[in-house]
């Protein structure tokens, strides 16, 4: 593969992976299947577009991070308040996102970013003149996926953190030690939810474009890619989870980059995805079973 499609692969796979540590947030460390990513991420990047083209590029991650945290709170009310199942709820706010966004955009499908300043036109008339300016792209998504990474470890390792995970560990436990699981649940999805706006709003800034379908398919990407990242890394260190489920995004893009290079149909990629979210579960199901097999038959 040429540098430009590997330095493609990571643009987008570090914007995937922020979709991936919002999943861990909620699949993994809350124990909660939020249904409502592939909406909220066009959310973000529909609301970090409108208030981009406003002339406001850095106040737009602001604008989505909002949008975003608007998005969970109203999915954790429907699920703790309200009493609808978690994937029913994840559905519902799914499907209203798709008529807000719609309105967002100012009854249209598209918004087109091409004469709009973003945070990468920004980058890239900072660094042009350096060493780093074919890469502007890529250092302000490090730079991004970086402070995230760090903030989300930390957080988890504060009392509310250890009381989300307790939460999705055991919530009768958790109410008995005077903890309002409720609570927990909603800022969980909140934060959750907010980093996935803020991933849909650099993507569409990068592209230069946002559509109401830009989000399609996202769920199934980043769910692929924490599965990947957890076969990776086994153990319980927090740094090295967050760090393996970056890695797993970045490794399902270049995936992808190798199915385009041999130039695989386009209406093929959402197959890929499938299946390389059936291998990334049924891989250590199967190595269980291999080794439970094997541990048998020397037994016998």
């Amino acid at each position: 593969m040429s540098l430009s499609i590997i330095n493609t692969a990571l643009e987008l796979g570090l914007i995937t992976s922020l979709v991936v540590l919002s999943l861990f947030l909620s699949y993994q460390m809350l124990n909660v299947c939020d249904l409502s990513t592939d909406g909220c991420f066009t959310f973000g990047a529909s609301v970090g577009a409108v208030v981009a083209v406003l002339g406001h590029p850095t106040l737009s991650l602001f604008a989505a991070l909002c949008a975003g945290a608007f998005s969970g709170l109203t999915l954790s009310v429907l699920q703790c308040y309200l009493g609808i199942d978690s994937l029913l709820a994840g559905i519902i706010i799914n499907t209203a996102l798709y008529s807000v966004n719609i309105a967002v955009m100012g009854n249209s499908s598209v918004i087109n970013l091409n004469k709009t300043a973003t945070l990468f036109t920004g980058a890239k008339d900072l660094l042009g003149n350096t060493p780093l300016g074919n890469f502007s792209r890529l250092f302000v998504i490090v730079a991004f996926v970086t402070l995230i990474a760090v903030l989300l470890n930390l957080f988890l390792k504060t009392r509310a953190g250890y009381a989300i995970r307790a939460t999705g560990n055991n919530k009768i436990m958790v109410a008995s030690s005077s903890i309002n699981p409720n609570v927990m649940t909603m800022v969980a999805l909140t934060l959750s939810n907010s980093i996935t706006a803020l991933a849909g709003c650099l993507l569409g800034q990068m592209q230069k474009s946002t559509n109401i379908d830009i989000g399609s398919g996202i769920l199934t990407i980043a769910l692929a890619s924490l599965l990947i990242g957890r076969t990776i890394y086994h153990g319980n260190q927090m740094g090295v989870r967050i760090f393996a489920s970056i890695l797993g995004a970045v490794i399902f893009r270049l995936i992808y980059a190798a199915a385009l290079r041999f130039h695989m149909p386009a209406f093929m990629l959402k197959f890929i995805s499938s299946l390389i979210v059936t291998l990334a579960i049924a891989l250590p199901y199967l190595k269980k079973k291999y080794h439970f097999g094997e541990k048998r038959y020397a037994e016998n």
